[in-house]
């Protein structure tokens, strides 16, 4: 069995945005993603505090626009003054928003071109056509991290558990336009751990500490495991690593596997953004 390394993976993908980051320099383009944030909530500032740590190893700017008000109003007020502003390429709001505002939509304020972070209609919408736009950052995670540990997608049999809007359905059908056969799994989905079973590659994001046990793994399969939980003070994804370990092919670890290419990934559409837009 192999562990999947994604903090080596996000060092070398930092030095490779790094270099691309200083061609646009060299024609006077500054990358900018400008992060809005509603509220205090201590994950939101984590996550925000995550991204300027990796923006400044890649030399992107980064700005955070605090709304005091928690409305709509004065959210999407926050986003269309970004993006009219030429000097900024990316815009995100930081989730999770205060709860007069959960489920929140930026559609039809914020362009394709700068929606870094794959939330709105358009973006879902190129996802499905399988045409140029911007990806879920987590999800775009996931298949980075299967390329750079050289795994085959073509032809494989790929199952996800979990349809989410960020991470379940985006990396569903990234999986099905690189040619996998893909199965997606959820709370109605029967005998899911048959059906997991199954899998080459066994994407795993439902939000449960050590949900999936060595039950739901076919030998040699390779298992990434996308769920952040906390067991006590200690950080566990949704697979039980250790029960898992034996079976697997490969797997990622949490932390340490697709979490710190998460990040990376969003920093890349940025400068894809820049490069687009300059």
């Amino acid at each position: 069995m192999l562990q999947i390394d994604g903090r080596s993976m996000a060092a070398e993908l930092t030095q490779e945005l790094k270099a691309e980051a200083a061609e646009l320099a060299d024609r006077g383009v500054v990358p900018t993603i400008a992060m809005v944030l509603v509220g205090d909530d201590p994950s939101a500032q984590s996550y925000v505090r995550s991204i300027r740590r990796t923006a400044d190893a890649i030399d992107v700017r980064c700005r955070v626009v605090h709304v005091a008000e928690a409305t709509a109003a004065a959210v999407l007020g926050a986003v269309a003054e970004l993006d009219a502003d030429p000097a900024v390429h990316g815009v995100i709001v930081q989730s999770p928003l205060p709860p007069p505002l959960t489920g929140l939509r930026v559609d039809g304020v914020l362009r394709p071109a700068k929606d870094v972070d794959g939330a709105t209609a358009a973006s879902a919408g190129s996802l499905v056509r399988d045409t140029p736009g911007h990806v879920p950052a987590t999800a775009a995670a996931v298949i980075e991290l299967l390329d750079r540990a050289g795994v085959e997608l073509r032809g494989a049999h790929a199952v996800v558990i979990g349809r989410s809007a960020v991470v379940g359905k985006p990396a569903a059908l990234l999986l099905l336009n690189r040619d996998a056969t893909v199965t997606v799994c959820h709370l109605e989905t029967r005998d899911v751990p048959a059906i997991a079973r199954e899998a080459d590659v066994l994407v795993v994001a439902i939000g449960s500490a050590r949900f999936i046990g060595p039950d739901y793994v076919k030998p040699g399969a390779v298992v990434v495991d996308v769920g952040i939980n906390f067991d006590g003070e200690k950080l566990v994804g949704d697979v039980d690593f250790d029960a898992v370990l034996p079976v697997a092919g490969a797997i990622t670890p949490v932390p340490g596997g697709v979490g710190p290419l998460t990040t990376t990934m969003l920093l890349r559409n940025v400068l894809r953004a820049a490069r687009a837009l300059s």
